[in-house]
């Protein structure tokens, strides 16, 4: 075995394999087939030394990947590469670093150079200057065909049948430059001009250059007139707007050009014996770094895998059954830092270290506890902006004051039904008890009830809770009670709701939406439009003398909660329930003064609103949920939801409960950890209130790192508790904290710490 190489399981025969596109990504592909002993030929249109771009930047693990495939390759990347680990960040003339990151980057020219060099050694045909016969011929003459021809991939468009794809356009324009010379770590900076927020990302590449990315939101571009610039002229505007991180030096260009970047989704890889690889496959904005890096990783996996299998069906969904999950990670944490930048100038008004802490935790890929171990003095000097009491104190264990009610701490369990009322008569029960009880003694500052219905006819379920009977006020009472008691500083929530079009159905387990099938009750709505079409009830659209008794069973039901004891009260306005319905265009159809346009569809909420106000104690504060999308087209947009918060804000609204979705049953919601912080914090940046953040919050490392960077001033944890109703004290006992804001029941302390495992 020769220097450079490591044994590989070869098929049973040697492949013929057609390359179609030259860049990092099939260069490396090529190089990798190659050393298995297969025959491989590349097309690439453009001549060697084309290249648009300037830097690379490969991560430490994608370097691992190449120096266990091939030493030969990893050992010439690393002659050539730069190394650092400082993010500055430059707000408003104040420079910011945070130490601890580790990049290493190269010129993209260069790393093409090398993998000529690699391909050539292995005896690649490599065909400059050559357009590829078409997909179906190389199929039929060949028995791999790679396609690895970019995001503009003419193979995807060809195959766009069987592929799949999506490409979704940003909301942003950039351009790739370059600066002869070397910044000193990655730099972020923004520039804020008289046509709105630019922003700069720039990084060494050699000891005497660097790339520099110059990005703004379409109407800033087109404002400033930079959609008039020619290539030059663009580039020397940009020197001038970037002027002083540049130190008057100029920047040059490569054939640049302002474009919005383009997200490329496929729902499959591969077609018969053609596959896709790298941009052609998938697209990562590159705030999250580079789709080299993206490329070449997806190389490394599909020789792999060809190694692996013992033909080239099998290989292919191999291959992508191993990068897929990895590259969809990629991508949700792509999406979430080019929506970052694109909403940049929603955050330039925070403190400075502040916006530098948003910024490093943009993508949710880094977080409050990694950042801590890459550059504690950093963190720490966040922290004490924030308000943490000391540096023991994590941000989830700071106090939130709302009107008279101060929370210890930021964590709030969320409302989840139980459909567990006794005898379908709305009555909280012992179940009630225990399941409020022992999330109360768990350590969240706020515990909030489930939707209680203001009316019979308002439930969802047999198994919903009331508020509309003095019976059902006493069993509360009883509830409020046993927190105030048994669990002393904790705030016990009531939310109430009025089902709407979602009633007269059955329990969650036996068919969750589905109509009860004897004993239904008539439902309502704002208009006559059933939840899901050929299957709910169609309600019933409410008349004028409906809205009034509706307010009055809100009212109602507030004055029996204020007499529970509850400490605060939110109203349901979410999830396509009665007054959602009123909030959406998709669900409110009215022609009166309560639809139409969205001033007319808050109008009832806002009614509701202010009738339980009114009844409601002074100094317990109220708090509203809302979906601030419908995931749907043609529903609730991001403005309409900061313009709803707003509204209810002005009313009164303590805070807003920001939660998305159930409002229409052809939903398309975008799953992912924490998916609907964004729209928290949306509002949040806007208007100045404070947020409840929901939505696959799992870990209190979010937690931390939402309510450091700004986006959530409380984080509503549902399902977690469920699976451990002690994970407030659990998260406090794993962060070493033992202050006040997380004080271990009397009964419980002996258990404050993690019994200790069985040892290897």
């Amino acid at each position: 075995m020769s220097a450079g190489t490591m044994p590989v399981d070869s098929p049973r025969r040697p492949l013929r394999v057609a390359v179609v596109g030259g860049g990092p990504g099939g260069l490396y592909a090529a190089a990798l087939l190659a050393r298995q002993g297969h025959a491989v030929e590349v097309w690439e249109r453009g001549a060697p030394e084309d290249t648009f771009g300037f830097g690379v930047v490969l991560s430490d693990e994608t370097l691992g990947g190449i120096e266990r495939a091939d030493t030969t390759v990893y050992a010439a990347l690393g002659a050539e590469f730069v190394r650092w680990d400082d993010i500055d960040i430059v707000h408003r003339g104040r420079l910011l670093t945070s130490g601890g990151h580790g990049f290493a980057a190269l010129g993209r020219r260069r790393l093409l150079e090398i993998l000529h060099e690699r391909c050539a050694a292995l005896a690649v045909s490599l065909r400059f200057r050559a357009e590829a016969p078409p997909t179906a011929v190389l199929a039929a003459s060949y028995d791999l065909v790679v396609a690895a021809d970019g995001v503009h991939s003419t193979t995807r468009q060809s195959g766009a049948a069987h592929f799949g794809p999506t490409l979704t356009s940003g909301r942003c324009r950039y351009i790739w430059l370059a600066a002869d010379f070397a910044f000193d770590a990655f730099r972020f900076e923004i520039a804020e001009t008289e046509h709105g927020v630019m922003q700069l990302h720039a990084y060494p590449y050699s000891a005497d250059a660097s790339t520099v990315i110059v990005e703004m939101r379409e109407e800033v571009w087109r404002a400033a007139g930079l959609d008039l610039c020619d290539e030059a002229e663009s580039a020397a505007r940009c020197a001038k707007i970037f002027g002083e991180a540049l130190s008057g030096r100029p920047l040059r260009s490569n054939r640049s050009a302002w474009t919005q970047f383009r997200t490329v989704v496929n729902e499959r890889w591969s077609h018969g014996n053609v596959v896709l690889l790298g941009d052609a496959a998938h697209t990562a904005h590159f705030s999250i770094g580079s789709g080299t890096k993206l490329a070449v990783e997806d190389a490394l996996a599909l020789a792999e895998s060809v190694a692996a299998q013992p033909d080239v069906p099998s290989a292919l969904a191999a291959y992508e059954a191993a990068r897929r999950p990895a590259v969809a990670s990629t991508q949700r944490a792509a999406a979430a830092s080019m929506r970052w930048f694109e909403e940049i100038a929603g955050y330039v008004d925070q403190p400075a270290r502040q916006f530098a802490f948003n910024l490093l935790t943009r993508s949710r890929r880094v977080t409050h506890d990694n950042l801590r171990l890459r550059d504690e003095r950093f963190t720490r000097a966040v922290e004490r902006d924030f308000g943490c009491p000391d540096e023991n104190t994590p941000p989830m264990f700071t106090p939130l004051k709302l009107r008279g009610l101060t929370l210890r701490n930021r964590v709030v369990v969320s409302p989840m039904d139980m459909y567990s009322a006794r005898d379908g008569d709305g009555m909280p029960g012992d179940f009630h008890l225990v399941h409020l009880g022992a999330r109360a003694l768990g350590g969240a500052a706020l515990v909030m009830t489930e939707m209680v219905c203001v009316s019979a006819e308002g439930r969802i379920t047999p198994g919903c809770t009331g508020l509309y009977t003095a019976e059902q006020a006493a069993a509360w009472t009883r509830i409020a009670d046993f927190v105030h008691t048994g669990a002393p500083g904790t705030a016990l929530g009531v939310q109430l709701g009025h089902s709407g079009p979602k009633g007269s159905t059955r329990l969650m387990w036996e068919g969750m939406d589905d109509p009860l099938p004897e004993d239904n009750w008539p439902v309502v709505a704002a208009s006559e439009l059933p939840y899901r079409p050929g299957v709910s009830a169609v309600p019933r659209a409410l008349t004028a003398q409906d809205l009034a008794s509706i307010r009055s069973d809100f009212a109602a039901a507030a004055v029996r909660a204020a007499g529970c004891g509850f400490d605060l009260l939110e109203l349901h306005c979410a999830h396509g329930y009665l007054l959602s319905g009123f909030l959406s265009p998709l669900t409110n159809h009215r022609s009166d003064a309560y639809g139409g346009p969205l001033e007319n569809r808050l109008r009832f909420p806002l009614e509701v609103f202010d009738a339980v106000r009114a009844v409601w104690p002074d100094d317990r504060p109220m708090t509203v949920r809302i979906s601030a999308t419908d995931w749907a087209p043609g529903g609730t947009s991001a403005q309409d939801a900061v313009d709803i918060a707003a509204a209810f804000a002005a009313h009164g609204a303590d805070a807003i409960d920001v939660s998305t979705g159930q409002v229409v049953a052809d939903e398309t919601p975008e799953y992912g950890r924490s998916y609907q912080t964004p729209y928290a914090d949306r509002i949040r940046s806007a208007l100045g209130v404070p947020v409840i953040a929901v939505g696959a919050i799992s870990s209190w490392d979010d937690v931390n790192s939402l309510l450091l960077a700004g986006r959530a001033d409380l984080c509503a944890v549902g399902r977690p508790h469920l699976y451990d109703p002690h994970w407030t004290l659990h998260a406090a006992a794993d962060q070493s904290y033992t202050g006040p804001a997380a004080p271990w029941p009397a009964p419980y302390r002996a258990g404050s710490r993690k019994p200790p495992t069985g040892r290897g």
